[in-house]
């Protein structure tokens, strides 16, 4: 099967093509890239944390260990490029199922399925 991003949506940023951060080299924000199978309908959200090298000197403290889980970290904004990014690893391989997709993609932005657990 083949998985591809039917879309990118962000709650921080109305219009991810025409953004500009006020500051280029410091920022942040959730990226949510919603992947569904390829001519299907429905998809499924993993959020990727989208940031900087220094928005992330600035908003750690020397002692702390960033394991960078489920973020992307960029030295410019520049939407074509990581929506290419994120493309291409999304879209290039053939996968045997979903949960292969939801294994390789869960590397990149947290599944919004990953901490669930069914109480039945």
């Amino acid at each position: 099967m083949k998985a591809e991003i039917k879309y990118f949506h962000s709650p921080d940023i109305v219009d991810l093509e025409k953004f500009m951060p006020k500051n280029p080299a410091e920022f942040c924000f959730l990226l949510q890239v919603m992947v569904g199978e390829k001519g299907q309908e429905g998809e499924e959200s993993f959020d990727v944390i989208v940031c900087t090298p220094k928005w992330l000197l600035k908003n750690n403290a020397k002692e702390n260990i960033v394991y960078g889980l489920h973020h992307l970290i960029v030295f410019e904004y520049n939407f074509s490029r990581i929506s290419t990014a994120l493309k291409q690893i999304v879209e290039t391989p053939v996968f045997n199922n979903w949960d292969e997709v939801v294994e390789r993609i869960g590397r990149i932005g947290k599944w919004e399925f990953e901490d669930y657990h069914n109480r039945l």
